[in-house]
């Protein structure tokens, strides 16, 4: 497919691309070691403008469509992939206001989204992830206030966002179409962050529980209509599947990256071991997988930028990217050898990284199931 960037386009690509070597990347090692994103750096990237990316002009944003994101996460991500995970899940979150937010909740939330404020996305509990649909977290109308109640898991950007989009049941007995979201704010009654997370990968991106304890919410923070949740999270999953591809590309390069300067330097049996085809094969392999995740990525972005259903492509790139990316950066580890596994390079780290891809937005076990259902029933 033949894909023309406008010169506006470009540029705002090519702003990305240098923020990133910038002043991300040399930053990337040290997060990883601290498990901590630098609040330094947060505000130098709202400085910037990266946090309205994504959003209309009209309420602060850039205007970027759904293209130019997946590029801009791709360019984030071979830089840092726990910067693009963070900025996904703030624009996941900034686009479900945007998406499916009365004109009342755009005109007072998605300016502070798009200038100064991190959003994050809470459908997964300690007991729900893949089956969203048995949620417990619940909410009861009492007046003009909804009641919060639950522990939700795993949210990205927890302790950092300023607004959390929260899905809870408000009708336990409907199932999946029980379920509704709401928008709550930092500093709502009832609302704390809980526990987090020490994970293996992306350790400067924040994961975190989220404690909801008779928490008060707004009638008017809900979102769309009571028992829209489990459809708007499904809506919002399509597109945070086309970032976790882009994050994998973004992965991808830089292993490959890895692999190749140090295939040219290292030497044994008295040339570099670039001239061996074992070497050759393996960064041929990467290539070739890195070609295919690149189609699937613009594909199924400019799909969604074209308002056009993407949802079974979306799962088809996340699967294969996610997969590809581990095996990428295993690769480059066996080429760099016995210091691809030395935390003094980047490999390791990279595969860490990588290896959330395959877990998080649907574990590839689960999607290939939905893949299967579709193709079956086609």
């Amino acid at each position: 497919m033949n894909i023309e960037l406008t010169i506006q386009q470009k540029m705002m690509c090519d702003m990305v691309r240098e923020f990133a070597a910038k002043e991300i990347a040399p930053l990337d090692a040290q997060m990883d070691k601290d498990g901590a994103f630098p609040r330094s750096l947060l505000e130098k990237m709202i400085a910037n403008g990266f946090l309205g990316v994504m959003l209309p002009r009209q309420y602060g944003g850039a205007g970027a469509d759904a293209l130019i994101g997946a590029l801009a996460t791709w360019e984030l991500a071979r830089a840092s992939a726990s910067v693009a995970i963070t900025m996904n899940a703030h624009w996941l979150g900034a686009d479900i206001i945007c998406t499916h937010g009365s004109e009342a909740q755009k005109q007072k939330y998605l300016p502070q989204a798009a200038q100064n404020m991190l959003t994050a996305f809470a459908l997964t509990e300690p007991n729900a992830g893949s089956d969203a649909a048995s949620i417990s977290a619940s909410a009861r109308l009492e007046g003009d206030v909804w009641i919060l109640n639950g522990t939700k898991a795993w949210c990205t950007n927890g302790g950092l966002a300023g607004l959390y989009i929260i899905m809870a049941k408000t009708d336990k007995s409907k199932g999946a179409k029980g379920i509704s979201a709401f928008i709550v704010e930092e500093g709502t009654p009832g609302f704390s962050v809980g526990k987090k997370e020490d994970k293996m990968g992306m350790r400067g991106s924040h994961t975190t529980e989220l404690v909801l304890n008779n928490c008060r919410v707004n009638k008017e923070n809900m979102l769309g209509k009571e028992g829209d949740g489990f459809k708007i999270a499904m809506q919002a999953l399509d597109g945070s599947r086309i970032s976790f591809c882009a994050i994998a590309t973004g992965i991808c390069e830089h292993a490959i990256a890895e692999a190749k300067s140090y295939a040219k330097e290292r030497r044994a049996f008295g040339q570099p071991i670039a001239n061996f085809q074992a070497v050759q094969f393996m960064i041929a392999d990467m290539a070739i997988g890195l070609h295919a995740v690149k189609l699937m990525l613009f594909d199924t972005a400019s799909q969604r930028a074209a308002g056009k259903a993407h949802s079974l492509d979306a799962t088809i790139g996340k699967i294969f990217s996610s997969v590809h990316a581990v095996k990428t950066c295993l690769d480059a580890i066996q080429v760099l050898g016995g210091n691809g596994y030395s935390r003094d390079n980047a490999p390791e780290r990279l595969l860490r990284d990588a290896k959330v891809l395959e877990l998080g937005d649907g574990p590839t076990e689960v999607l290939k199931m939905i893949v299967g259902r579709t193709e079956i029933n086609s």
